[in-house]
């Protein structure tokens, strides 16, 4: 096996042991870049000499004895969704071209903080908004799996760049399944946390109340560190939660006892593509052969989760992004607007007008639209506030199953990987992809993607597993679990 096929938590091991250096390691991830990224398009910006200097650095470090943090030396990419200071952070938008922080994210500075070697930023839907990293203003993702098909999305790049072995670890963001979607078409393990257990500040928004940041990785053990290093309160994000940050990489290794796991009824309905059913069920008796007991239970609302998934973002979205009018923030129209201006707006306004046109795709102004009307004067009432109403009720019943089971699973798609383009120009198809992943977003509660089989064109499928708020922990043990008896996981796409 190449360095690059490993694990983080393998290559922590050789890094310590001395079989191998960061240096190495790195040059290793930045080569299987150079080799394949010209297909597959994980990243918008390799940070070669960056890297090789940090790697350089830590090596000195750990020679001479000297302390190492957690990841110490092991390579990480970031979504470009993050502030990175000195870094552009364009989060795939022609809006935020050329844009460089004079800050870094918290999550950032605890990766330094970590001893991380940040490789480079991926690439995703332009402002996080989309199913397929198809919708970035710069270049598609392909899934490295088949290439003519999507690595799904929004955190399409980090899926991708792990699954084809270009960095072990990856930071993604999920609003409304964009870690466990692409996690589960590329066939890695991606982890959304409750909402607050990690910082948000320094991630550009795109709907605040349902934004989170988590870890892609291979394995569920690799998940776990990377969340632990991540994780925990921040004074500087008033959405993040003072609570203690629980050992996850000490107690990943502890199997579950007498876990009782949710099977959810509406799951499990027309549209669920076979072959995923049949990986998903299979998955549920592997828990079974564990000594696990399964539940049916029953999400009433799950039926409306997409619907009011579908009013709360893009009401968030319209208002974050309203910003960005070439004054405040971002690209600025180079045309001369005078003539454009109505007698009623005046040249400032079309100035905003003409610089928001050019430089937002049409997903993002599509959704911009659709929130912009459902704030207006009028219809909040029986949007917005519908909407908030029913959120209420979904976590409702989200609360009444955890009474009855330990972890919720189920299907993260209804199907493999689909192709490139196919559902570009059906909205409504695309927002579909979400139906399973949507409402964690909606209860603010945990939800993992893993894979557990493939299909007959040897597409992974993946299953997600959902737990009560703040029980991530029993979330990565139940995935390890899974993975001890499994060797899924383990498998790497021929590039």
């Amino acid at each position: 096996m190449s360095l690059v096929e490993l694990t983080a938590t393998e290559m922590l091991a050789g890094l310590e042991a001395g079989q191998f250096t960061s240096v190495e390691l790195t040059q290793a991830c930045l080569a299987q870049i150079q080799q394949h990224d010209g297909r597959i398009g994980a990243f918008l910006k390799v940070l070669g000499d960056a890297a090789l200097e940090r790697a350089a650095e830590i090596d000195a470090r750990r020679r001479r004895g000297g302390p190492v943090g957690r990841l110490g030396g092991v390579p990480v990419a970031v979504k470009d969704l993050l502030c990175t200071r000195g870094v552009t952070t364009t989060c795939a938008s022609r809006m935020l071209e050329g844009f460089v922080p004079p800050y870094n994210a918290t999550v950032i500075d605890r990766l330094h903080a970590a001893d991380a070697v940040i490789v480079g930023k991926t690439n995703l839907d332009e402002f996080a908004m989309g199913g397929s990293t198809e919708n970035s203003a710069f270049q598609k993702t392909r899934n490295p799996w088949d290439v003519e098909r999507t690595p799904g999305g929004s955190s399409g790049g980090a899926a991708a760049c792990v699954a084809a072995s270009m960095a072990p670890l990856s930071i993604g963001t999920d609003t409304g399944g964009s870690i466990r979607q692409p996690a589960g078409l590329c066939g890695v393990t991606g982890l959304k946390p409750t909402y607050g257990r990690v910082s948000r500040f320094g991630l550009v928004a795109f709907a605040s109340s349902l934004d989170q940041i988590g870890p892609l990785a291979h394995t569920a053990e690799d998940a776990a560190l990377l969340l632990e290093v991540i994780a925990g309160h921040d004074p500087l994000d008033s959405t993040s939660v003072d609570r203690p940050v629980p050992a996850y990489s000490q107690t990943v290794r502890q199997p579950l006892a007498g876990l009782r796991v949710g099977l959810v009824r509406e799951h499990f309905a027309a549209g669920l593509d076979a072959d995923v059913e049949r990986a998903v069920r299979d998955a549920v008796r592997v828990y079974e052969s564990l000594g696990a007991k399964v539940h049916e239970v029953s999400l009433p609302h799950s039926k409306y989760c997409v619907a009011t998934y579908y009013i709360i973002a893009p009401c968030e979205a319209s208002s974050n992004l309203a910003r960005y009018d070439g004054v405040h923030y971002g690209y600025r129209t180079a045309t001369d607007v005078t003539a454009e201006a109505t007698d009623d707006e005046g040249a400032l306004v079309a100035m905003y007008r003409r610089s928001r046109a050019e430089a937002l795709g049409p997903e993002v102004k599509r959704r911009i639209m659709l929130g912009t009307y459902a704030l207006s004067a009028g219809y909040y009432d029986a949007y917005y506030l519908k909407a908030l109403k029913v959120r209420r009720l979904i976590r409702q019943d989200f609360d009444r199953a955890f009474e009855q089971v330990d972890l919720i699973a189920g299907p993260v798609t209804t199907s493999c990987a689909f192709k490139i383009g196919e559902k570009v120009d059906d909205p409504l198809a695309m927002y579909l992809v979400d139906l399973y992943t949507v409402s964690a977003n909606l209860a603010g509660i945990g939800g993992l993607a893993l894979p557990c089989g493939y299909n007959a064109q040897g597409l992974p499928i993946g299953l997600q597993l959902q737990a009560p708020p703040f029980e991530e922990e029993r979330l990565l043990r139940a995935a390890h679990m899974f993975q001890q008896a499994t060797d899924w996981h383990r498998r790497r796409p021929a590039l």
